[in-house]
């Protein structure tokens, strides 16, 4: 059995076969997190780039854990100039972990960090599919619609896709369903929204459109909630 645990705006804990691995962990000054980085126990930490609602409290969750961070080559490497390990990888590799398989997909925006006074490139942003216990999972980023989200939904059998609703700085509701219908995961949760002004939108609009065409069952999530798959 797998459980994925929401913490709010992007960021999703994984637990299976033993492990913990938590997805773009900004809890401290997200007003949607349901807990503080303090309480975060994960030997892995994912981040799909560098923008301070994803990378958010990484590092410090690596260090006080003794974790190693998953992300791509730049950012990676950024973490560990902060003091963090890490594994760095590119979009389109994959690498077998000891909790399980993680692929780094396509994701269709930017990616940098703000350090003081500097703005840092830290490369390609990405999605994950993770792969533990038997399941797929795909945690998309802020990723816009790509056709490639075909071969996605062609070649894995996704059981639960992490899908960014918000629109401006992702995906809207529309392009979010167009997604869903490219991955054909088994559920969808709908994510990254209703944090901001900016992004806010109504999930239930997301489930009664992709229900309504038969394409996923759809979890809409509040912080705290945990799904099994």
């Amino acid at each position: 059995m797998v459980k994925i645990k929401f913490h709010g705006h992007a960021c999703f804990e994984v637990s299976g076969g033993g492990y913990n691995l938590i997805i773009d962990p900004w809890l401290s000054g997200n007003p949607m997190a349901d807990i503080g980085p303090d309480k975060i126990k994960a030997e892995y930490i994912l981040v799909t780039h560098g923008h301070g609602d994803h990378l958010g409290d990484a590092v410090k969750i690596a260090i006080q854990n003794n974790g190693t961070i998953i992300a791509p080559y730049e950012l990676a490497t950024f973490c560990q100039q902060k003091g963090a390990k890490a594994h760095s990888m590119h979009i389109g590799g994959g690498y077998s972990f000891e909790f399980g398989y993680v692929k780094l997909t396509q994701a269709l925006h930017g990616s940098s960090v703000v350090d003081g006074s500097n703005i840092c490139y830290t490369g390609n942003p990405c999605g994950f599919l993770i792969q533990l216990e038997g399941k797929t999972i795909y945690h998309a980023g802020d990723t816009g619609l790509f056709g490639d989200m075909k071969l996605l939904g062609d070649k894995y059998k996704i059981d639960a896709a992490l899908i960014p609703i918000g629109d401006n700085f992702v995906m809207g509701i529309d392009d979010a369903v167009t997604a869903v219908e490219f991955l054909k995961p088994r559920i969808a949760v709908p994510m990254h929204y209703n944090t901001f002004d900016v992004i806010k939108q109504d999930p239930v609009e997301f489930k009664n459109k992709v229900e309504g065409k038969n394409l996923a069952e759809v979890k809409i999530v509040q912080p705290g909630d945990t799904l099994e798959i």
